[in-house]
């Protein structure tokens, strides 16, 4: 978005004041024109790369309370649509966890997203999104994109106008969604009121923030509560047994879908209650009746259950479930567990165990004050008489109250006394086999009523989701590493009248692999030297680095020119049917005539430190990059390298950082260079990379060559 104006300096946001309805009325018509379910404008504040919710619609905007400000970098739909000036759509509850993880996490329900940036040309105000029930079809429709589209065109044109004309465009009150034809409409209202009346079960009516607004005397007897105190109130809230978050999801459940949503709740201290929740654009209606059948189920499990009260609430599994989406390895997993779930169940240590050739494998543990005492068990064999192994082999969770009821069980179970009081074993099942077990330790006997029994064996499906990820991402990261470190020369051969030395860092996301590669060939005389980069961070560009890499030394072997050796290069690269790029520098040196012949294929240009200390970057003659185009030439350049002079060789991770114009990052490596360039060539490699190496993320790999020239006689 170089090239385009970001409005906010003059297009005013204000909160707490109200400005034409331009927002609100454009909102509305195209709600209407694509019969979506909600929608809100945000606007672009002024001197911020943040989007402000201007104006909501057809929800409580507390559905939306996490985004009401979001920043353009924002993993989330309205940001994306900024940045990429693009429509972005999501088709549905899969794709929403799939794509937007922290927006499922809040709003697990089945319903469709379209997000688009609010734009002209050159000026961009802000964005928009609509939702429609999970019931739409998977795509939009182009006649709902063409007036999606269109529709923002026109308030972009509008807000521009407004801009113009130095009218500050201001936050609106949010709409509710437009009232329909109600029954009172065809039987007039004492009539229907009548006829509500005389029904044997509750009915009420609750509008979008879940106020009650009518309510009829059956409901009131129902709910112990006069029509008088419900009118106007939520229902959660003037009725304290209902206010348990896991019911207001119900209602929030049936906003979003608008599909029919139902609970079943306990009204002390023996009543159960049947609620179905009937949505529609302006609102729900409530059917509430007794629930005899469900009561009695239900009421006989409490009886068994003297646990404490609930331990892990919704916002833990939330806060869980959210942080896990960002796990990698293996340790995120065991260490997001040990800090978000362990003490809120009260367990002071925890184990998680996985299986490797059919023995265990403890991949991680945490409040053990002698790790020996967990670490023993690495290694045995699955079939051995131990909780943990039958748990992991069968899929069936074991709970141990006390350390005699351990030990009835397993009489010969061979431990070193870890002090512990009571034991949970639960299986982690993902794709429906045991991907490991997770074992909690308790420092005194704790008992395990039902409830808590199902909370930590539903816990543990999303603990298990994460655990597969990771064990996966694990094995392909150790994988991928190794390939990488057999492609990269483990050291430079020795040259005479060079010397060199070399540094590589991986990037800091994926996989931490990369195709930057850099060699150093000595054959028949005559050294060569080459760096290059394909782009890329997975284990198919680690591959085609070490096919180049292979290539590079045997056409050097055979004698080619430089030239030729791209031109070769460039040509096998085509030949191999890849879909990926490479940039390249390769050189040949002649210490002894104190040159150096270079031929460059879109790969940054070298530095060069001259014994006086100035340094220049070398104007390079070069052809595109490798891959591309089969015809290609690639003319060389030659290059005095008098002794005592730095050749930098390197690939675009070292100069290139998010928010750093790239010719002052190569401005700044000029001046390290000219200041350190006296240094012993391993110090001044640490030096040229230290800044690189000490950032906390590297979107790109960085590899690094040195040469310099010690004169004929080495």
């Amino acid at each position: 978005m170089s090239d385009v104006h970001v409005s906010g300096a003059r297009t005013t946001v204000e909160t707490g004041r109200v400005g034409h309805p331009l927002l609100s009325l454009a909102l509305a018509a195209m709600m209407d024109d694509v019969q979506a379910h909600s929608g809100a404008v945000y606007l672009l504040t002024p001197d911020e790369p943040v989007l402000e919710m201007a104006v909501m619609a057809g929800l409580p905007r507390s559905f939306a309370a996490p985004w009401e400000r979001v920043g353009l970098n924002s993993p989330i739909p309205v940001s994306e649509a900024v940045r990429g000036r693009r429509l972005v759509w999501v088709n549905g509850e899969e794709q929403m966890a799939r794509r937007y993880p922290r927006i499922a996490v809040v709003l697990p329900y089945p319903f469709a997203l379209a997000a688009l940036p609010v734009a002209t040309r050159d000026t961009i105000y802000g964005a928009v999104f609509l939702t429609w029930p999970g019931s739409h079809p998977p795509e939009l429709s182009e006649r709902e994109r063409d007036q999606l589209t269109s529709a923002c065109d026109r308030l972009a044109m509008r807000l521009r106008r407004a801009e113009d004309e130095g009218r500050p465009v201001l936050p609106e009150p949010d709409l509710s969604a437009p009232s329909t034809t109600t029954v009172a409409g065809t039987l007039g209202t004492v009539e229907a009121a009548r006829m509500v009346a005389r029904l044997p079960y509750g009915m009420c009516a609750l509008d979008l923030h879940g106020r009650i607004t009518f309510a009829n005397a059956a409901t009131a007897e129902l709910l112990g509560i006069p029509v008088s105190g419900l009118l106007g109130t939520q229902l959660w809230v003037s009725v304290p047994w209902l206010n348990d978050p896991a019911y207001e999801d119900r209602y929030r459940a049936a906003l979003m879908s608008q599909h029919v949503t139902s609970f079943v709740a306990l009204r002390p201290p023996s009543d159960w209650l049947s609620f179905r929740l009937y949505p529609g654009s302006n609102g729900l209606s409530v059917r509430i009746s007794r629930a005899r059948a469900v009561a009695e189920a239900e009421h006989a499990s409490r009886e068994e259950d003297h646990g404490p009260g609930r331990l892990v609430t919704i916002h833990h599994v939330l806060a869980l479930a959210s942080a896990l989406t960002e796990a990698v390895g293996v340790q995120d997993v065991v260490d997001l567990v040990a800090d978000e779930i362990a003490p809120a169940i009260g367990s002071q240590a925890l184990v998680m165990l996985g299986s490797r050739a059919g023995r265990l494998h403890v991949l991680g543990h945490r409040g053990y004050a002698d790790p020996h005492l967990v670490e023993r068990f690495d290694g045995m064999p699955l079939t051995a008489a131990m909780p943990g192994a039958h748990a992991l082999t069968t899929g069936v969770p074991a709970f141990f109250e006390s350390r005699q009821q351990l030990e009835h069980l397993y009489p010969l179970r061979q431990e070193t006394p870890d002090g512990l009081g009571a034991w949970a074993y639960i299986p982690l099942i993902a794709s429906g086999r045991p991907v490991g077990t997770w074992v909690l330790g308790y420092a005194e006997p704790h008992p395990f009523p039902a409830e808590e029994r199902a909370v930590l064996t539903s816990l543990s499906g999303l603990i298990a989701q994460a655990l597969e990820r990771a064990l996966l991402y694990d094995a392909k990261h150790q994988v991928a590493h190794g390939l990488q470190k057999a492609l990269l020369p483990h050291s430079l051969p020795s040259i005479p009248g060079i010397e060199s030395a070399s540094r590589y860092l991986p990037a800091t996301r994926g996989m931490d692999i990369g195709g930057d590669f850099f060699d150093l060939v000595l054959s028949h005389g005559r050294a060569s030297a080459v760096i290059g980069d394909v782009q890329g961070h997975n284990v198919t560009a680690a591959g085609l680095m070490g096919q180049i890499r292979t290539a590079v030394r045997a056409y050097t072997t055979v004698g080619q020119t430089p030239e030729e050796v791209m031109s070769s290069t460039n040509r096998l690269l085509i030949d191999l049917g890849s879909e990926l790029f490479a940039s390249c520098l390769y050189l040949r040196l002649d210490p002894e005539h104190g040159t150096a012949v270079m031929a460059r294929a879109g790969h940054p240009p070298p530095l060069l430190r001259r014994p006086d200390g100035k340094v220049r970057v070398l104007d390079l003659a070069g052809g595109p990059l490798l891959g591309i185009d089969a015809a290609a030439t690639y003319p060389t350049t030659e290059v005095a390298l008098t002794e005592g002079s730095v050749l930098v060789l390197y690939t675009d991770g070292l100069i290139e950082s998010p928010g750093v114009d790239i010719e002052d990052a190569l401005a700044d490596l000029g001046e390290r260079l000219s200041s350190a360039g006296e240094r012993p060539l391993d110090a001044l490699a640490d030096s040229l990379v230290r800044e690189t190496e000490a950032a906390e993320e590297r979107a790109d790999d960085v590899a690094l060559l040195l040469l310099r020239a010690t004169g004929s006689a080495g």
